[in-house]
């Protein structure tokens, strides 16, 4: 119960810092008839998440909070299922190597398990993934050029596909926002359509991470199939139809258990 209590307050910290960019100890505490001490570790705890900066005597937002304005309601989606998705996925990763993290959620909570990685190189069109990783002193991030989307923390177009011909990657890591039965990659969005592809051409091995609630389901374009990349990480809601069928068009299925 007080771990919920702690995590819903937090929230409105955050909606607060959004709208009144700073606020202080004292004004929390008062605000949720707490102690100041309670406040001090709820301000620990989402400074420690990179929520919010610390400041003398309260706090200020964090770069990431206004570039992840526009994730916020879909990190929530699946959650658990995103983590554990992003759990099995950086058991690919080795030290020495450079990754590729495209846009999405599920890509941003890879990243959130990458922040203690050691000597690794991550190459990104998120704005989210890169103020996620500009802190961990052991990766080096590069953030390709490109236009920023409006609402998306997320760059596109044809300077951020030119910038990916620059590079060469050992894994690259996508998500998708449908996955059809026949193996088809779906996006909702068309300008990233020509990034996504460029990103596989860049990389050695590709994984797809999408939670089971993708599967079955298209959007606007479709810009891949299954088969084309090593394999797609996805969480145990998976059915056992919708296994076969995928794995009948190519497809590799790797499916991780989620935590209840």
């Amino acid at each position: 119960m007080a771990k919920t209590l702690a995590s819903a307050r937090q929230t409105q910290i955050r909606t607060m810092l959004k709208a009144d960019k700073q606020v202080s100890i004292p004004e929390l505490a008062s605000r949720f008839s707490v102690s100041e001490m309670t406040i001090r570790r709820d301000l620990d705890k989402l400074a420690r998440d990179g929520q919010v900066r610390r400041t003398h005597g309260g706090a200020m937002p964090a770069e990431r909070m206004v570039f992840e304005f526009d994730f916020a309601s879909r990190r929530q989606a699946h959650r658990l299922q995103k983590q554990a998705i992003a759990q099995e996925a950086l058991k690919l990763i080795q030290p020495g190597q450079r990754l590729i993290l495209d846009t999405g959620t599920t890509t941003l909570e890879l990243a959130y398990a990458l922040k203690d990685f050691q000597d690794i190189t991550v190459i990104t069109p998120s704005l989210a993934v890169a103020s996620v990783l500009q802190f961990s002193p052991q990766i080096q991030t590069v953030l390709l050029g490109g236009i920023i989307q409006k609402g998306r923390p997320d760059l596109a177009g044809l300077v951020t596909e030119k910038n990916l011909e620059m590079f060469s990657a050992d894994i690259a890591f996508q998500g998708a926002d449908g996955i059809g039965l026949d193996g088809t990659l779906y996006t909702v969005d068309m300008r990233i359509v020509e990034v996504d592809r460029k990103i596989r051409q860049q990389a050695q091995r590709t994984f797809v991470l999408a939670d089971s609630s993708k599967i079955g389901k298209t959007a606007l374009m479709t810009n891949g199939l299954l088969h084309e990349i090593e394999a797609m990480i996805t969480d145990d809601k998976i059915s056992a139809q919708q296994k076969r069928t995928l794995e009948k068009e190519g497809a590799k299925i790797i499916v991780v258990k989620t935590q209840k």
